[in-house]
């Protein structure tokens, strides 16, 4: 259940601006995460446990909001960011659960440890996407922004789920000028 996606961001429209080269490697970045939920969604079906899991997602939002100064990034909007990333990555992991449900049983795909193996990697990839948030950050007010992820996540993705996972994980990545 592997799943590798590298957005290219070309635009045919006239008049749109093309995107900054700080989008590409943060949306890969969250596609990436996204990618990662598959494996969750695995051992929640194994363990029986729920989808949600509020004490972890307190604990991953308070760890980024914490980092947040360090990537000079204002810690709401890092708790925006993270936050849209935890509940697109919850939408991934109830589909699964509900077309196993379905389906009387889950892929024969190995399964990771979620404690030693899944968030050790998932807490290694919040630290590139701070990263990443950071660089992209100047970009986020430009009024193409909507646009340039409209493009990319309509056009690469040929899984309805996933592109609705991506389209919500960025949903809030975009800000208005003030």
């Amino acid at each position: 259940m592997k799943y590798s996606f590298a957005f290219a961001l070309l635009f045919a429209s006239a008049g749109a601006s093309a995107a900054p080269t700080t989008l590409e490697p943060l949306l890969n970045s969250i596609a990436e995460r996204l990618a990662i939920a598959d494996q969750v969604a695995l051992s929640k079906w194994d363990s029986k446990k729920p989808v949600e899991d509020k004490k972890r997602e307190q604990e991953v939002i308070a760890s980024v909001v914490a980092q947040a100064p360090s990537y000079k990034l204002t810690p709401a909007a890092v708790e925006q960011f993270f936050s849209a990333q935890i509940e697109a990555n919850k939408l991934v992991q109830y589909t699964h659960l509900s077309d196993w449900q379905l389906l009387g049983k889950a892929p024969d795909d190995p399964r990771p440890d979620l404690v030693k193996q899944i968030r050790p990697q998932l807490d290694q990839l919040q630290k590139r996407l701070l990263q990443q948030l950071a660089d992209f950050a100047p970009r986020r007010a430009d009024p193409q922004c909507p646009q340039w992820l409209a493009q990319a996540v309509h056009e690469p993705l040929n899984d309805p789920m996933r592109q609705l996972a991506m389209i919500r994980a960025t949903a809030e990545l975009c800000t208005r000028p003030t």
